[in-house]
């Protein structure tokens, strides 16, 4: 019976879950992307306290590790790592754009749409006109690895003459303003958590942890900081 606490702030919302057999036992949200850091701790205290467990029974920590905001990435992983380090627990990433797939694959299925041929394209706003991305097909297998991309009227133009796609995502929007095409679905309907604990579990049971020593957010593309001249 799996008991995983998720960890979520690599979007424009936090989300502190605690699960078991995929069953939402409690859970704490933030909306104000500025103030991640300062709801994650005080989160996770009340979270437990709220529902009266113990923490050191949890079974692993689950954190969205990325790709998202640069701070964010940093901020839940930091807590994620502190608490397994602390409690002698194994840590599962989740990469991001897996995640909003899955969501969007969740709840079309909920509708009762038939995608089993449809592609699966999240798209994370990266600022301009630059997404992070990736595709999956109805199954949550990668069919296009993750990756940055300059997004303009002609972009999935092959993919879109053989298959329905399903663009989703913080980044959709873009797409959705340069893009007309048949194939193109646009859909931002989704239940972030749900698609967390699913994965998380189907790590936890394969045993697929991440290395507490060496796991970094994934970022997609480098992180550079300006650096101030004294002169």
């Amino acid at each position: 019976m799996a008991l995983i606490l998720s960890i979520d702030t690599a979007l424009e919302t936090a989300t502190i879950c605690l699960s078991k057999d995929g069953v939402i036992l409690g859970m704490e949200t933030n909306s104000d992307p500025k103030n991640h850091g300062t709801f994650l701790q005080p989160a996770v205290k009340r979270l437990f306290s709220t529902i009266k467990i113990n923490i050191s029974t949890i079974d692993a920590v689950a954190v969205v590790n990325g790709p998202g905001s640069y701070t964010g990435l940093r901020v839940g992983l930091a807590s994620a790592k502190g608490l397994c380090y602390a409690l002698n627990k194994p840590l599962i990433a989740v990469n991001t754009l897996e995640m909003l797939a899955l969501s969007s694959i969740n709840f079309m299925k909920q509708n009762k749409e038939d995608v089993s041929d449809y592609l699966f394209c999240p798209l994370i706003d990266a600022r301009r006109m630059e997404v992070f991305t990736a595709m999956y097909n109805s199954s949550v297998q990668n069919v296009m690895v993750p990756q940055a991309l300059i997004l303009d009227e002609n972009s999935f133009e092959q993919e879109l003459q053989k298959n329905i796609i399903v663009f989703s995502g913080n980044g959709s929007g873009k797409l959705q303003n340069i893009l007309v095409h048949p194939h193109a679905i646009f859909s931002n309907q989704f239940n972030f958590t749900k698609a967390i604990i699913t994965i998380a579990e189907n790590l936890l049971i394969e045993k697929n942890f991440s290395n507490l020593a060496y796991c970094e957010p994934f970022y997609i593309k480098e992180v550079y900081f300006a650096v101030k001249s004294r002169i």
